[in-house]
């Protein structure tokens, strides 16, 4: 009770916060760990101090107030300590409340170098971007200042005068660009009109041919009742272009004879067609491989060359030996020409036949044929043997017919019509190439020439003998004799 009286004498309490009593001399303005320092060195002097009173055997009233004095600094103790805490505490709510701004700025920071680093990427890419405006061909800049629109030339748009250049240039060509899409566009639109007019006339000419047949023929009764037979004349014509040499020749000249001097005959041409056209492209083959193995010989050494002709003759000599096949030697081409012979003496009975004739070619000996059509007269009494002296037909009239058969081939004196040699003579055979004008395109240049020039004087001397005119006259005149005899 003494030690409590003497501390609530000697101690001053904090009545605003409820605190322990604090020293009187705490009050002064030193801080709580001075006070703490101060508190603990007073604790160890009073401890010393009580050790030595006991030591010497002291009252124990010294006693006492050395304990007072412990409890005052046990006080002081406990008051610095608290005021610590409280301190700490303190600091603690401060640094708290201050931990949100710098968080928040914190975060502002994260966030800003985020950005900048965003920012970074974007410059570097811009800057290691790649235009495809340098593959662009542009047009010179001095071809932009002349011809480019006013509005592209007076536009802005980049304060850098040489990249404002770059994109007016590009401007242009877009703008060219569309001007030509739009040009493509009309073309293909007018392509797509002509392709339908093309589309339409081509249906219109491939039924023109169905249309022209129907009028030929249609118009056939009136070109038979006005004599103008156009329409088999043309059909004639087509048909010659297929005849062998020697028949083209017959009818050519015949046909001439009759429109230059009014001759008084017909000609007609009869036939397959079909036939025809199939042998002049087997023709036309054997030529192209004639032609291409010539060449192949050329190429070749001439001692080669010599021995591939002496291979090749003894070949050609066999088979004259040999001989061939009488189907294959009396094969005929199959167009044939038809020569009607009037009388040429006027009458009161016009166009009076006197007779028929038909030409033939046989194909493997090369020599035309003629005789009577529709006579039931042998041979050896028509008229037509020994028209001219020493020419009865049973001899083959060319030295080339006679090597390609046997020496013991002899012509059937059966067949009607015979290889008469004034038959050669108005066929032209002694003039004419051996391969027919239609297959001479396949020929070397200078070959096809000296071949036409040969053809064209052999047709002058031709005509200058009036081969046709003699035959036409020996055969009027062989008829009427014929007739006035019966």
């Amino acid at each position: 009770m003494e030690v409590d009286d003497e501390i609530e004498e000697g101690m001053v309490v904090d009545e605003d916060d409820g605190a322990a009593p604090v020293p009187s001399e705490a009050k002064v303005g030193t801080s709580p760990y001075e006070v703490l320092k101060q508190s603990k060195g007073s604790a160890d002097d009073i401890v010393a101090k009580m050790l030595e009173v006991k030591k010497r055997g002291g009252s124990k009233s010294e006693l006492r107030e050395l304990v007072a004095q412990m409890f005052l600094n046990f006080v002081s103790l406990r008051q610095a300590n608290r005021s610590i805490l409280l301190e700490e505490d303190r600091v603690k709510s401060e640094t708290e409340k201050a931990k949100g701004p710098v968080d928040f700025t914190t975060l502002q920071l994260h966030n800003l170098m985020y950005e900048k680093n965003h920012y970074v990427k974007a410059i570097k890419a811009c800057k290691d971007f790649k235009s495809k405006y340098p593959d662009i061909e542009l047009v010179s800049e001095e071809e932009f200042l002349k011809d480019a629109p006013e509005e592209i030339k007076g536009a802005t748009m980049s304060d850098d005068n040489e990249h404002n250049v770059m994109l007016k240039r590009l401007n242009y060509e877009l703008y060219q660009r569309k001007e030509l899409c739009k040009l493509k566009e009309q073309l293909e639109q007018k392509k797509k009109d002509l392709q339908e007019t093309i589309a339409n006339r081509n249906k219109f000419l491939s039924s023109l041919p169905s249309h022209l047949k129907s009028l030929k023929k249609a118009s056939l009764p009136v070109q038979n009742q006005l004599g103008v037979l156009h329409t088999k004349k043309l059909k004639q014509h087509n048909s010659a272009e297929l005849l062998t040499p020697p028949l083209y020749v017959i009818y050519s000249q015949l046909l001439a004879q009759k429109e230059a001097f009014e001759e008084n005959i017909d000609l007609e041409i009869v036939g397959s067609l079909k036939d025809a056209q199939l042998f002049a492209r087997q023709q036309a083959m054997k030529e192209n491989a004639n032609v291409e193995s010539s060449r192949m010989d050329d190429d070749a050494n001439d001692d080669e060359d010599d021995g591939q002709r002496r291979r090749k003759r003894p070949k050609k000599a066999i088979s004259g030996k040999d001989g061939l096949d009488e189907d294959k030697v009396y094969q005929a081409h199959p167009l044939k020409v038809i020569l009607h012979v009037f009388d040429d003496e006027e009458s009161e009975s016009k166009n009076v036949k006197l007779l028929t004739l038909k030409f033939e070619y046989l194909l493997k000996l090369n020599i035309v044929c003629v005789g009577i059509e529709g006579s039931d007269e042998l041979p050896e009494n028509s008229i037509l043997c020994n028209l001219f002296p020493d020419d009865a037909g049973v001899e083959l009239p060319l030295e080339s017919a006679k090597l390609s058969v046997s020496e013991s081939f002899v012509f059937d004196e059966k067949r009607r019509a015979r290889p008469y040699k004034w038959a050669q003579h108005l066929g032209g055979i002694d003039f004419l190439p051996e391969v027919p004008p239609m297959l001479s395109s396949n020929e070397l240049p200078g070959v096809e020439t000296s071949k036409s020039a040969i053809v064209v004087s052999g047709l002058s001397l031709y005509r200058q003998q009036n081969r046709v005119q003699t035959i036409l006259q020996r055969l009027r005149s062989r008829k009427k004799a014929r007739l006035a005899l019966q």
